[in-house]
């Protein structure tokens, strides 16, 4: 099992910045790819920002230029900047279970709240 914590959310006024953290935990063999996802009230979730091993970086549209993801061994993080009300959602870290890429069964923490104030 891997445990996953994210940190670091909070209220924030708009163009104002926060920096997410993942930490990954357990029965780490290795891990190829972390990825951070967010849901708003009354919405699906969504990808956000995406890092794998040897292949870079993918980020949604939404957030290209404002956000950037990077890792430091078992811990991801996410650096956001010019935050908008509409990226106030419950942020997620999600590690594959196996592999490079995403599952039905990969690993999820417990989220955390970013709420930008307009």
């Amino acid at each position: 099992q891997v445990q996953l914590v994210e940190s670091g959310g909070g209220l924030v006024q708009t163009g104002g910045s926060l920096r997410l953290s993942c930490a990954a935990s357990g029965s780490i063999f290795s891990i190829n790819a972390m990825g951070w996802y967010r849901q708003a009230p009354g919405k699906q979730r969504e990808s956000v920002a995406v890092i794998r091993s040897g292949s870079g970086t993918v980020y949604a549209d939404s957030v290209k230029g404002r956000f950037t993801i990077s890792r430091d061994k078992n811990t991801a993080y996410l650096q956001m900047n010019s935050l908008k009300p509409e990226d106030t959602a419950v942020y997620y870290c999600r590690v594959p279970k196996r592999g490079s890429y995403f599952g039905s069964d990969d690993y999820w923490g417990q989220g955390t709240q970013v709420t930008v104030s307009s």
